[in-house]
């Protein structure tokens, strides 16, 4: 079995003080980053997704501009291509991130799936060639982002184990649901040790 690891949006605007901030978004980085320093040989690769939306435009209805942000289709603006609030958070080290993924660039995107690497390709095209076929999910936001992230990971054939102390959601409900979900669909629930 070929293992990667899937780090989704740490990044400043999904981090305690950001503009979609949650609660124990800073220990995860942190602690991604010490799974990584302690366990080096684990994963054949490391992907690491970004939101990374255009600043001019409402991002095809994701970015709230007219209306007040209703926290399911639309969204306080976050994640702005090139500001620090799409950098990865201080606390997570990037060193061992092979492959670095961009989603959202102009339209919603919830899923590693929807994104883009550097080079252009999908991320199906980069696991299909590196013959990965296990991953393991950690990262923000375990309701929304993580969640898609694993169901399409699932969907594409995958085995997937999400690192219940490597997530932080949005709220306990939903995040607690959407774990339930996920094992339901196969997924294996985990701690990082």
């Amino acid at each position: 079995m070929t293992r990667a690891l899937f780090i989704i949006d740490v990044q400043n605007d999904f981090t305690e003080g950001g503009a979609l901030g949650v609660d124990g978004g800073a220990a995860v980085a942190a602690g991604i980053t010490s799974l990584l320093a302690e366990h080096p040989e684990r994963y054949s690769h490391v992907f690491a997704s970004r939101d990374w939306h255009d600043g001019a435009n409402d991002n095809g209805g994701h970015f709230a501009t007219s209306a007040a942000p209703d926290f399911v289709d639309s969204w306080p603006v976050h994640c702005v291509a090139g500001t620090e609030g799409a950098e990865y958070h201080p606390a997570l080290d990037t060193t061992s991130v092979d492959v670095h993924v961009k989603k959202g660039q102009g339209k919603p995107a919830y899923s590693i799936f929807e994104g883009t690497t550097e080079d252009g390709r999908t991320v199906t095209e980069v696991l299909d060639a590196f013959g990965i076929d296990a991953i393991d999910v950690a990262g923000i936001a375990t309701d929304y982002c993580v969640r898609a992230s694993a169901i399409d990971a699932l969907t594409a054939g995958r085995r997937v184990t999400v690192l219940t102390d490597l997530v932080a959601g949005v709220a306990a409900e939903s995040s607690a649901r959407a774990l339930v979900e996920l094992e339901t669909a196969g997924a294996s629930l985990t701690t990082a040790e």
